[in-house]
């Protein structure tokens, strides 16, 4: 079997083997993996880029190394081969999870448990929740379902075409990098940038791709594309803006505005402000536009893997 094949049997194995299993609840990779940064974190940390670039070499160089090993060890079989792809993709892929914590939150929001929406944001993203109100968990539940569609699912089958198994771990290795040093705090502001800007790097294919699905996908074509060239670049991040933005339009609702992270408040541009505020209800949409974009995403990469080795031979 040929090694475009393996992934897009591989892939498919891997993204229907979470939409069943969903994540485990314990010994993730993921998680493995962050103990392991983190440790390594402990031992290089110092206030300076230098040191910060090194922990993402190590890390990411690491994740990278251990796949690249693993793929070579099973390359004689395609059945080995295969299950390593399978497995690798279950790992990074997170859009069970995604779905099951979103619907969760849009659940207690809909039987007016706000308190219990407000318990369980945490586990989604980092918004105080207690600066939110029913309306405001709501925005913030679609707003990280449109970024962790790209994140968690996107941008990981983009590089597991280009890459194979090494490059299945090595975009999960620099988004979970990105996730624990990347963001703006005093200790972190000079150590983590490295991983910060490789994330903005690695991200760029999966994000564009995520953005062009929901148009392609959502129930409002033109809005999708409206707001995505007229607020996209307004956003803070380059990565998050396209998606945040097409998700936006796409569902027809007003994203972006005041939100608050550890106590800091940070007033960002409002994405389509045409639409109407987010409800409860928008959650649900904003799973299914996600799981549609994902499973497109997976006959894009594999197609564009098929096609490119077939250009090659």
């Amino acid at each position: 079997m040929r090694a475009e094949r393996v992934f897009a049997y591989g892939a498919a194995a891997g993204l229907l083997g979470d939409l069943l299993l969903g994540d485990p609840r314990r010994g993730h990779p993921v998680a493995v993996f962050g103990r392991a940064a983190g440790a390594v974190e402990r031992t290089l940390w110092r206030d300076h880029r230098g040191w910060g670039a090194l922990h993402t070499a190590v890390c990411a160089g690491g994740a990278v190394a251990l796949g690249a090993v693993a793929a070579r060890c099973v390359r004689r079989s395609p059945a080995a081969s295969l299950a390593l792809t399978a497995a690798a993709t279950w790992s990074v892929v997170g859009g069970t999870s995604l779905a099951r914590e979103a619907g969760a939150i849009g659940r207690a929001l809909e039987a007016g448990d706000v308190e219990a929406a407000r318990a369980r944001l945490p586990h989604l993203c980092g918004r105080d929740p207690q600066a939110l109100d029913a309306d405001g968990i709501a925005r913030a539940v679609v707003e990280s379902v449109a970024e962790n569609t790209s994140d968690a699912v996107v941008g990981a089958l983009v590089w597991g075409a280009v890459g194979g198994v090494p490059g299945l771990l090595g975009f999960r290795a620099v988004n979970t990098l990105d996730a624990m040093v990347g963001h703006r705090s005093p200790r972190l502001r000079r150590f983590g940038w490295a991983s910060a800007r490789l994330d903005d790097v690695a991200g760029w294919p999966g994000a564009r791709l995520t953005a062009v699905l929901a148009v392609l996908t959502g129930p409002d074509r033109r809005g999708a594309v409206r707001a995505w060239r007229a607020d996209a670049a307004k956003h803070p991040s380059p990565n998050a803006g396209p998606v945040e933005a097409s998700f936006a339009g796409a569902l027809g609702v007003r994203l972006g505005g005041t939100l608050s992270y550890g106590g800091r408040v940070e007033h960002r541009p409002v994405l389509n402000g045409r639409g109407r505020a987010v409800t409860p209800h928008d959650i649900r949409r904003a799973v299914r536009l996600s799981r549609r974009v994902s499973w497109l995403a997976l006959g894009v990469c594999a197609g564009a893997r098929l096609i490119g080795k077939g250009r090659d031979r």
